[in-house]
């Protein structure tokens, strides 16, 4: 935002030496650029630069690196990418780690500067199409609202500009606004935003009046939970309880009643839209083979499935763009990809047995068979040891027929009748690629298509990423329903969701309630950047995101009489054995701090702005 100063004065610089030549140089039209007043005259330019402002959206969700890395869904695999400044805790103003352009402060301010230019300019339209200019207002309420709102859930309380600033003026330092001024103003925009483009059949991608009820949901959800509740948060971390200005990071007063109140009214608003939704009118769980396709439909927007999708980053394949390899950052390195956000045995293991009970270790069933009777979404969502996926490469055929994932170990016979040793093709120690293999013996599904004919090394996918679902709402609104008592609409709620999955019915009161709506949530909603915004606002980031990343050692040994010269897995051939282990603390020592519930101001704008004030937990130098 205060960059806004330095790009102002070159900018007077550049016209001073310019007015040194003559005049006819100087009043030529540059070719490859057009005048302010000709873009805010002309209908289609206008609508050219308010499109063009969801290109901060960016991948959405699918850069290489992903949020749920900073989670306890997954570790990333390659190294010198900062990550690990945020998981072991090191973040600071100088280094805060890997923060993605789709969150990033300065990326955000440029954003919420180009909805401002647009909302001055149409105020009084300079051209006449009243209705175009009405949606093209909504859409730039809704971007602005947007942008605010990924400050917000990273750094709290934020600047609060509603103008585009001009050369001159006095004053560019703002300070920093309340979380209930900052929560206020999205809110604000996004009512606008629902009414200016209520009854408008947008295009997929834009906002619409229902992506502006969702975000609502989601922002009045969040500023109901405890992190955004002074009183409760300073109970439960002395970070926050020291800090001086609370009011930058929640409410200091006020009925956290009234607040849940509206945020569930919000949510039931989005519930209410019939033309969105996917198979949640179910009575009974559907078979698990139903419930495995059906998250599949929703999470590749396909079938049905994206009726689901609010609002969605998506991706075509005549504009190759990263977001659409997510098969080649996160796929099998046996299939030449690159393993990059990769499932921990934590994620695994919150995944429910069938019958809706936990899954244990310590059950003898479980521990031998952990692949077997699992939640259907699992299958859905992680590539496990001896899961069926895609062909392999023509020259790694021969290695394995079938296209089953290996990431154990198994004897084998060699020609000499000899048994040896031989390493999963997606592991650290594959034949192929033993560089890009997963730390964690997992790879994750989600988001990738499973079309043979796409192959994930050289060719797109048009997946869009989630930026807004309907699922989410119902989140919302069962989440406020127990905040409120109100615990049979929360089960009604959360069992749709489940019987669309094939899983039993919740039954649980109280916390027992609490515990099993949050687990519901983390299944759902994985590798979604929901996870490390709800451990935060739920305050239980210290025993989630805290804990030590782990993964499965797999072991494959031959049964007695049983001779194997090409691996496959095959459990009348082989007993297999399955040992939980941690990541290695030289690969990744995870480490929860408090000052991590928000993120750090980077130094450089609080050297620019002499009005911010830095987040708790960090000192600026």
């Amino acid at each position: 935002m205060n960059k806004l100063k330095v790009i102002s004065m070159a900018f007077v610089a550049a016209l001073v030496v310019n007015t040194s030549c003559n005049d006819d140089f100087v009043n030529t039209q540059p070719l490859s650029e057009l005048s302010e007043n000709a873009v805010w005259a002309d209908a289609a330019l206008t609508e050219a630069f308010v499109s063009e402002i969801y290109a901060g959206f960016v991948l959405g969700g699918f850069s290489e690196q992903m949020l749920a890395s900073l989670t306890d869904e997954a570790i990333f695999t390659h190294p010198g990418r900062n990550i690990t400044t945020i998981t072991e805790g090191r973040s600071n103003p100088a280094d805060p780690g890997w923060i993605n352009n789709t969150h990033n402060w300065t990326d955000m301010y440029r954003r919420i500067r180009a909805t401002n230019l647009a909302l001055k300019n149409l105020e009084t339209p300079k051209f006449d199409n009243p209705a175009l200019a009405d949606r093209l207002r909504g859409e730039a309420k809704f971007l602005r609202a947007y942008y605010y709102h990924q400050l917000a859930r990273f750094y709290g309380g934020v600047p609060l500009i509603d103008r585009p600033y001009e050369l001159g003026e006095a004053d560019y330092d703002a300070p920093r606004n309340t979380w209930a001024e900052t929560v206020d103003f999205i809110v604000k925009d996004l009512d606008d935003a629902a009414a200016l483009l209520k009854g408008r059949n947008m295009a997929a991608g834009r906002a619409t009046e229902a992506s502006a009820l969702a975000l609502k949901s989601r922002i009045l959800t969040y500023a109901a939970s405890d992190l955004h509740d002074i009183p409760t948060a300073k109970t439960k971390s002395t970070v926050i309880a020291n800090f001086a200005k609370p009011e930058l990071l929640g409410y200091v007063s006020g009925s956290r009643t009234e607040r849940w109140q509206k945020a569930k009214d919000a949510s039931k608003a989005v519930l209410d839209m019939t033309s969105y939704g996917f198979m949640t009118n179910l009575t009974a769980p559907v078979s698990k083979e139903e419930g495995t396709a059906n998250y599949m439909n929703m999470s590749l927007a396909r079938n049905g499935g994206q009726r689901d999708l609010i609002l969605g980053r998506y991706f075509i394949n005549a504009k190759q763009e990263d977001g659409g390899r997510q098969g080649l950052f996160n796929g099998p390195n046996g299939y030449n990809n690159w393993a990059g956000n990769t499932p921990v045995q934590l994620l695994i293991d919150d995944y429910e047995m069938m019958d809706g009970t936990k899954f244990n270790w310590t059950n003898p069933q479980h521990a031998s068979m952990p692949y077997q009777n699992r939640d259907p979404r699992f299958y859905a969502s992680v590539l496990y040891d001896g899961s069926q996926w895609k062909p392999r490469s023509a020259a790694n055929q021969p290695r394995d027929p079938l296209g089953q994932i290996q990431t154990g170990r198994y004897e084998v016979v060699n020609a000499a009748g000899e048994k040896v040793t031989h390493f999963g093709l997606d592991t650290r120690s594959s034949p192929i690629e033993d560089w890009n293999g997963s730390y964690t013996g997992y790879y994750f599904r989600k988001f990738i298509d499973p079309n043979p004919a796409i192959v994930d090394q050289n060719t797109w996918q048009e997946v869009p990423w989630p930026i807004l679902r309907y699922t989410e709402a119902i989140f919302n609104y069962a989440e406020a329903c127990i905040a409120l008592g109100l615990e049979e609409e929360a089960r009604t709620w959360l069992n749709k969701i489940r019987f669309r999955a094939g899983m039993p019915a919740i039954t649980e009161s109280g916390q027992a309630l609490v515990e099993r709506f949050r687990n519901e949530k983390r299944i759902e909603m994985a590798y979604e950047e929901q996870r490390f915004h709800d451990t935060r606002r739920w305050m239980i980031a210290p025993s989630t995101l805290g804990r030590k990343a782990n993964g499965i050692a797999i072991t494959g040994t031959l049964k007695p009489g049983k001779t194997v010269s090409v691996y496959r897995y095959d459990p009348t051939s082989y007993d297999y054995t399955y040992r939980v282990f941690e990541i290695d603390p030289g690969k990744e020592n995870r480490n929860w701090d408090d000052k991590l519930y928000f993120f750090p101001v980077h130094r450089d704008e609080m050297n620019r702005n002499a009005n911010l004030v830095q987040n708790p937990g960090y000192v600026t130098n």
